[in-house]
């Protein structure tokens, strides 16, 4: 059985604690580091509330039973963006166009690639290819006026077509520090021969593709082992950190235990949250982001996060 770690501390980093790669130029250096203070708090942990599933996973997360029917609207997601606690907001090039001007309060994240889950990874080996280039994200942020503070890409570890996808992942994480802009690689073992593409060790090797790479973090599944399992893939993504995705549907409680383990027993960097927010109600998805970055940034319990979310406590960064 694998020890308890230490209760970790949170650090709080000035700007020469920030390990800035080789391939950002002394002209975007400092864009960097404060793309990279900003998002972090100055703690070095990221909570990215994700919004790409409106291409992911169709709509099936946005509409159903027990879903609010406001979650259908794509508003929803800017609005919990906009009014909760977060690190940074990823969604596709469009979406953010579309409604990116009305919330110029958010940090923004392009998601550079995605794909629809029509075709099960069971019938065929995903591939995932850019929907913009670079230069439609600058001019994107140069004409909405917006902070987009970073890109993100899906990599399918694992799919004969990996080889494609990695060499376009490369090119947009070296044009992105380029610029000075942050960087999170979606690091997904999948393709039909793989029997869990979830497995503790998989997953490990799809983080150490991602810091191999380049990039600054790795969005991960939770491991079929379980949360404390990840702490291989902590490792072996060296200094590229590790964000859990928040997967199926928990209830609060459960989810905020699961992003406590993570960071505590596995020494991840954070929490990448979905439908585990906005599937919630306005008021509640808001409380939700505050009780998640209690813990990545606040450094809180499992309780204490609980009750932020019960509106019990409050949790806001200033």
């Amino acid at each position: 059985m694998q020890k308890k770690s230490k209760h970790l501390k949170v650090q709080t980093l000035k700007a020469s604690d920030v390990h800035v790669p080789a391939n950002v130029p002394a002209s975007a250096r400092k864009t960097y580091i404060s793309n990279y203070l900003q998002v972090t708090k100055s703690t070095g942990r990221l909570m990215l509330f994700a919004g790409d599933q409106k291409i992911e996973h169709l709509n099936d997360d946005f509409f159903g039973q027990d879903i609010p029917e406001e979650n259908n609207d794509p508003e929803h997601l800017f609005q919990i963006a906009s009014a909760g606690t977060i690190g940074v907001f990823a969604a596709q090039h469009g979406l953010i166009a579309k409604y990116g001007p009305d919330f110029p309060d958010v940090s923004y994240l392009v998601k550079m690639n995605s794909r629809t889950n029509a075709v099960s990874a069971k019938d065929k080996d995903p591939l995932s290819k850019a929907l913009c280039t670079m230069e439609d994200v600058l001019d994107l942020q140069k004409n909405g006026k917006l902070n987009i503070v970073g890109i993100g890409y899906t990599l399918y570890v694992g799919s004969e077509f990996e080889a494609e996808m990695m060499a376009e992942a490369g090119r947009l994480i070296a044009q992105a520090h380029e610029l000075g802009l942050l960087t999170v690689i979606w690091a997904y073992p999948r393709s039909r021969s793989m029997k869990d593409p979830k497995d503790a060790h998989l997953i490990a090797g799809g983080a150490g593709v991602a810091c191999s790479l380049g990039s600054d973090f790795v969005k991960v599944n939770v491991p079929t082992q379980g949360p404390r399992s990840l702490r291989e893939a902590t490792g072996a993504a060296g200094r590229t950190g590790v964000i859990v995705s928040g997967g199926d549907i928990l209830t609060p409680k459960d989810f905020l235990r699961m992003v406590y383990d993570t960071i505590h027993y596995a020494h991840a960097a954070g929490s990448a949250t979905g439908r585990n927010v906005h599937e919630h109600p306005l008021e509640d998805a808001v409380r939700m982001t505050d009780a998640i970055s209690s813990i990545v940034y606040g450094n809180k319990t499992v309780d204490e996060a609980y009750r932020v979310f019960l509106g019990k406590d409050s949790y806001k960064l200033m």
